[in-house]
């Protein structure tokens, strides 16, 4: 009796799991089906890519005899003895952190009032304003370089009485004239990460300050920017990262000006040395680079992190 019961107990417990069963396996299916396709590109177009500078900057070129073929063989940490050796290379990298020391608060600072000023309602037009700080964003780096190095430029630019009176391009500002290109052109990029959390925050929120008494410049300063600064930290995590990967403007600056040399910023080092072409120093210039974004990215979430999630 006691095993009729049983057996009676359990098979509609058995019933009832089949179906979960199945749906667990259809949502296997389905993950599958958008996972799989994202693991091969990223695979094919990320990790093969840097898995490839890897195994290049370990190989080092051997010759037989002053005219013997050339061969590529395993050399160790021959590459990266080159690298640290390289006093242009570790020049261009403090060079570009000074960049970003400036520029990046400046962008950001103006990416944040643009934001909050879009934000607030006492501002008309907001569509148009949107638009307006957006629209530099639209125009490829390329195009951006050859126009402001033409403005810079003191017998092509409109404004010669400036730049026949300050030299825009010469060795002590031509740095920050570029600074200035990519402050214009990336600050609407930044603003509209900066605007989004903004229209993230509740409205409750605004409305009890309100109640308690805050003018508007005291809700952006006591509500607002404390509740952005997450997007703060993202954005300056990107701007880590493009800093030390500065190469458009100043390679389109070199047919303006002598100032900018062949080993201005790190990825010119790069580029420089793959045209030799040395492809194995390249590499290894590749991954010492990526290795110190990493590390320069790593340490200022470090930093932030605690009163950006807290």
């Amino acid at each position: 009796m006691s095993t009729t019961t049983s057996a009676a107990t359990d098979f509609p417990r058995t019933g009832r799991a089949a179906p979960a069963r199945r749906t667990r396996g259809h949502h296997r299916g389905a993950i599958a089906i958008f996972v799989v396709p994202f693991g091969i590109l990223f695979s094919l177009f990320y990790l093969l890519p840097i898995g490839y500078a890897v195994y290049r900057s370990f190989q080092t070129v051997e010759r037989e005899g002053t005219f013997g073929p050339a061969t590529e063989v395993f050399g160790g940490l021959v590459q990266y003895e080159q690298v640290f050796a390289s006093d242009a290379f570790w020049a261009s990298i403090g060079r570009v952190l000074l960049f970003g020391a400036v520029q990046v608060p400046v962008m950001l600072g103006l990416a944040l009032v643009f934001a909050l000023l879009l934000d607030s309602p006492l501002i008309r037009g907001k569509k148009f304003y949107r638009l307006a700080f957006f629209a530099p964003y639209a125009v490829p780096g390329v195009i951006a370089a050859i126009m402001w190095g033409f403005l810079y430029s003191p017998s092509l630019s409109p404004f010669s009485v400036l730049t026949a009176n300050v030299d825009l391009l010469g060795s002590g500002l031509v740095l920050w004239s570029i600074a200035n290109v990519v402050t214009w052109v990336y600050a609407g990029y930044n603003m509209l990460i900066i605007y989004s959390a903004l229209q993230s925050i509740p409205g409750e929120i605004y409305e009890a300050a309100r109640i308690d008494g805050a003018s508007q410049l005291r809700i952006a300063w006591s509500v607002k920017i404390p509740l952005v600064v997450p997007a703060l930290v993202l954005t300056g995590v990107f701007s880590i990262i493009g800093t030390l990967q500065l190469l458009t403007e100043p390679q389109v600056f070199r047919t303006f000006t002598t100032s900018i040399s062949s080993t201005f910023t790190p990825n010119l080092v790069v580029y420089t040395t793959s045209t030799v072409p040395n492809f194995n120093l390249a590499a290894a210039f590749s991954v010492v680079l990526a290795l110190l974004t990493f590390v320069l990215s790593f340490v200022f979430l470090r930093l932030t992190q605690r009163k950006a999630f807290q």
